[in-house]
């Protein structure tokens, strides 16, 4: 069993932007959970659906205030933050293959979306901002362990956008002393996630009793956090009471597996004997695809007192009996397999 570490924002008025995702919704529950009054924004549609907020329970959906709407529209936003303690901004778009086919939907959401937010926190003298940052902005990096202090790389439009998010941040912090700070996180995973990424890719099929797996290279290497361990993170940055203004903390684990290991541990957890096919199938250019991602999680240590909980098998076979528990159809985890 996984123990969850606890903060105090109880009694607080927490935004939680993006709360419909997959990180959204555990940081909301968390949140719910620690008795802080939660506005959850959720992306506007026509079901009337709040993602992953459906699954609340009956308590925790009389405890949410929440909300449909559109974290372009700047007076929204501004009508959202209003009167709030904290803001956490984790609404984005952040399916790398489609934002080479539709840049302009990642500008106007990641990076207009941010400057909204950073307006309206601006306007209303909200006290504090967490922005949601990515370790993809540093591309394939030259050294590793990643500091603060590596160069930042767009090598996709999905990751240029993250980093003019972030760089809209550090100006307003030194422009207009607004109260954000950067969190950047690396490889989150767990229930919940897309099914198209690698993790559960895996395990989805492994979990249906699939005899072959597709995937592309086993060579990336990558630094996986799990999703608990990332929620905390955003907490602990809400509630910290030391200055942070203007701050960018990383939340990795400072321990990297290739994607042939990672399969290597799913086995274990899963007890599959799927055969692993490769194929040579990019689902990013050559020049865009990020080779490497290792934290020095140093900092966030020193600066939240955050420090991974969740060791990647433990969390890889958490992840592996969530997916049981709902049940997987071969047929259609099969379509996520590339």
């Amino acid at each position: 069993m996984i123990t969850l570490i606890q903060q105090n924002l109880t009694g607080k008025t927490v935004v939680v932007t993006g709360a419909d995702g997959f990180i959204g919704s555990h940081v909301t529950q968390r949140l719910i959970a620690q008795g802080a009054n939660v506005r959850a924004l959720c992306v506007y549609n026509s079901n009337g659906s709040y993602g992953w907020l459906d699954d609340l329970s009956p308590e925790e959906r009389d405890s949410v205030d929440l909300r449909l709407g559109d974290i372009r529209d700047a007076e929204y936003v501004s009508d959202l933050v209003a009167g709030s303690d904290v803001v956490l901004h984790l609404a984005a778009l952040i399916a790398i293959p489609y934002s080479y086919e539709a840049p302009r939907s990642y500008v106007e959401t990641n990076v207009v979306g941010t400057l909204n937010v950073l307006e309206g926190v601006r306007r209303h003298n909200v006290p504090r901002l967490v922005n949601t940052s990515t370790s993809e902005v540093y591309g394939t990096p030259k050294t590793v362990p990643i500091t603060i202090e590596n160069e930042l790389r767009g090598q996709s439009p999905y990751s240029a956008t993250k980093i003019a998010a972030d760089k809209l941040c550090e100006a307003w912090a030194s422009s207009f002393e607004t109260p954000v700070v950067v969190l950047r996180p690396f490889n989150t995973y767990g229930p919940r996630q897309s099914a198209r990424a690698v993790i559960p890719t895996v395990l989805q099929q492994m979990v249906a009793g699939a005899d072959k797996i597709h995937l592309g290279s086993l060579a990336p290497r990558r630094d996986f956090t799990y999703v608990t361990d990332t929620a905390d993170g955003f907490l602990k940055a809400a509630s910290a009471d030391i200055p942070l203004e203007g701050q960018v903390i990383q939340l990795g684990t400072g321990y990297d597996v290739s994607i042939g290991e990672l399969v290597e541990m799913a086995r274990k957890v899963t007890g599959s004997t799927a055969e692993i096919i490769t194929q040579d199938e990019r689902v990013r250019p050559e020049a865009s695809e990020v080779m490497h991602l290792l934290s020095d999680p140093s900092q966030a240590l020193a600066e939240l007192g955050w420090a991974p909980q969740v060791s990647l098998e433990e969390g890889l076979r958490e992840s592996a009996e969530w997916i049981k528990a709902r049940g997987v159809d071969l047929s259609a985890a099969a379509r996520y397999s590339r």
